[in-house]
Parts: structure tokens; C-alpha cells; sequence
């Protein structure tokens, strides 16, 4: 099977990559500007944008399936346009040059953030409404995304969405911001934690589920692929069980992560690095919902979530064979 994939050279692209190409399909991946995490693959390359009408028309020339993971993930707001303008815009590509094309397939990557959070005590699955005009940046952005996927659904386009919580695990190349954070945490340059926690599932599993979804996927439907949810201090005890690293131990109450704020803000200018602290991480941490149910990807794709202490171990373990740790 011939199958594009947008996003390639991310965290899910890279691993998604290296399992088609196992799997004996032909894989074509859009090219932008960083393709080292795609190195010695043998897979096509398509130089191109996902701005970039005409470089998507030849990416998606005779293909089967695509997988559209480009995104720009943001914790820190869209202070250029430019996160909407990928998620969004981008995402509207897609689809117009997925249905030109005649592609049979479209396995869309939308988002966890892309559902409204609250209320905190009812299940969140795939029946949960997008998030509206008051949502931050990011979320904004992957639910007018999956709006223009849904119009296209409804324009006769077979497509497949899949909305992950946060992703974490090997093989992390570049590394993400969750794997910046794991080694922020190793290398205890992380001067205290707050109380709340999040949903993580490991990318092995996440793209075991979108292999699945190429042929267990039902057309037009949404599948939540959700892990376990844990908290930051049991995080950080991962990683110091796993590693033998003394790792931060210190919880600060959400108001006085609040306070400093600014003092990270300036620091991160200063270091030009991203923060793991800002005003919408710390509302992901505090608000996030804890009951997010996977229940219709395990029935319909097989999707088992592994337990997250296997997927620290193997992450540590893939950044030092790769020399993070040092």
C-alpha cells in the first residue's frame, strides 16, 4: 500500500515511519526543513510545505492513505499566527487536496485539547463537544482543524480522526517538549513540581492504533487514544527509580507557580529554551480531565495502552543508547 504521511520527521511521524516501512508499504513523507529523525529510511521524500498547495497535490499523487500529523504544538500561545495557520489552515489543505487527489483514506491527527475539558466529572469521549471561541491557542486551533475535517466527512471524504492525549516514549530524535521534560527532570534542572498530573500514553501504542485504523477505522469516526493518567511527583519518581538520578521532590501550590510566571518567562528569553511552566501548562495540569475514556479504540482498533512505567523505562533507556543522559 502506498501511504503519505504529513508531520514525519515528529515524535509519532518518525516512529509511525519506521512501522509502515515494516510492514512492507511504500511510504512518501512531506519534507519541510528537518529530516533527521528520517535518515537511512528508505521512504520517498517530498520537498514541500504543508502551506503549500501544489507540494501536497504531489505529495498525494496515487496514494492510498494518508496520515496528516503536521502540527505546531504550543504551550505558549500564537504570538505569530502561525500555530493556527498549521493547524488550521494547514489541516484545510489536506483535506482539499485529499479529496482532489481521489486519496482513500485520511487518518487525521487532531487532539485531546481539541475537547472541551469541563466538566471534570463526567467521562470525556469521542461524544464530548470541541472546544469554542475561549479555549487557548493550541486547542483552538486542533478543533477548527477537525471542523474542516468533519466538513469534509461530510463532502464524502473516508476519513478516520484520532485524538491522542499527551505522547510520550522512544524513539524521541529531536526530542519533543514531553521528552525536553523528561530530561529537564533527569538532569534536575527543575527547581519544583505542582500537585496536578495529566494523561500520557506511550507512541508505540498510539501508532499501533493508527496502523489499525487503516483497515478497523470506520469511516467518519473519531477514536480517543488515551494512556494512564499520573501525576507530576509520580513522574519525577519514574525517573528516579529507572535512572538512579536524585530528581526533584518539591510541590508547590498552583498559586505560587502562578507568581513566578514572569521570572520563567524572562528566563526562557533569556535561554532561548521553552518553558515547561506557562499560563496554559499549568491549566492542562490543574484542569485537565482525569477520566478520558479509550474504551471505542480498544474495542473497534485493538488499542491497548501499555503501563506507563514501561514506557519511562524505555524512554531513558533510548536517551542514553543516544547520549542524553550524559
Amino acid at each position: 500500500m502506498r501511504i503519505a504521511v504529513t508531520g514525519a520527521n515528529g515524535h509519532v511521524g518518525v516512529n509511525l515511519c519506521k512501522s509502515l516501512l515494516e510492514l512492507n508499504h511504500e511510504v512518501r513523507a512531506l519534507s519541510h526543513k528537518n529530516t533527521q529523525g528520517l535518515k537511512g529510511l528508505p521512504l520517498e521524500l517530498v520537498k514541500g510545505d504543508i502551506l503549500d498547495y501544489q507540494s501536497l497535490k504531489i505529495l498525494l499523487k496515487d496514494v492510498d492513505v494518508v496520515y496528516h500529523l503536521a502540527a505546531r504544538i504550543s504551550i505558549s500561545g500564537d504570538s505569530d499566527g502561525m500555530v493556527f495557520k498549521i493547524n488550521a489552515d494547514g489541516t484545510q489543505n489536506i483535506v482539499n487536496a485529499a479529496s482532489e487527489c481521489s486519496v482513500k483514506r485520511l487518518i487525521h491527527f487532531s487532539s485531546i485539547h481539541a475537547f472541551q475539558q469541563k466538566p471534570h466529572d463526567i467521562l470525556l469521549d469521542e461524544t464530548r463537544p470541541l472546544v469554542e471561541s475561549n479555549g487557548f491557542a493550541y486547542d483552538l486551533s486542533k478543533a477548527t482543524g477537525e471542523r474542516y475535517v468533519i466538513q469534509g466527512v461530510k463532502n464524502g471524504l473516508d476519513t478516520i480522526i484520532l485524538s491522542p492525549a499527551a505522547i510520550i516514549g522512544p524513539s524521541d530524535p529531536q526530542p519533543s517538549l514531553i521528552g525536553n521534560a523528561v530530561l529537564q527532570l533527569y538532569h534536575n534542572k527543575i527547581p519544583a513540581l505542582v500537585p496536578g498530573g495529566y494523561n500520557w500514553v506511550d507512541v508505540r501504542d498510539v501508532v499501533s492504533g493508527a496502523i489499525s485504523a487503516i483497515h478497523r477505522g470506520r469511516p467518519g469516526e473519531k477514536y480517543l487514544l488515551s494512556g494512564h493518567w499520573h501525576s507530576l511527583e509520580e513522574f519525577s519518581e519514574l525517573i528516579h527509580r529507572y535512572s538512579g538520578k536524585k530528581t526533584v521532590k518539591t510541590i508547590l501550590p498552583f498559586w505560587i507557580a502562578k507568581l513566578g510566571l514572569p521570572f520563567i518567562t524572562s528566563y526562557s528569553l533569556l535561554t532561548k529554551s521553552e518553558p515547561l511552566y506557562t499560563r496554559e501548562s499549568l491549566s492542562i495540569l490543574s484542569e485537565g480531565n482525569r477520566m478520558i475514556s479509550n474504551t471505542k479504540a480498544k474495542n473497534e482498533l485493538g488499542f491497548i495502552p501499555r503501563p506507563f512505567v514501561e514506557t519511562i523505562r524505555d524512554l531513558l533507556e533510548y536517551f542514553k543508547m543516544n547520549g542524553y543522559l550524559t
